[in-house]
């Protein structure tokens, strides 16, 4: 699931803000990983 959100956030679907609490640590994580931290805003 965590990947999941991480490509809608990528891709513009999803704001970060929207990504359900207890995936955000994940997803952050992976954004990070991608390069894209700049995506990771409350």
């Amino acid at each position: 699931m965590a990947m999941f959100f991480a490509q809608r956030v990528i891709l513009g679907k999803t704001a970060y803000a929207d990504v359900p609490a207890v995936l955000k640590p994940q997803v952050k994580e992976l954004l990070e990983d991608s390069g894209l931290g700049e995506l990771v805003t409350e």
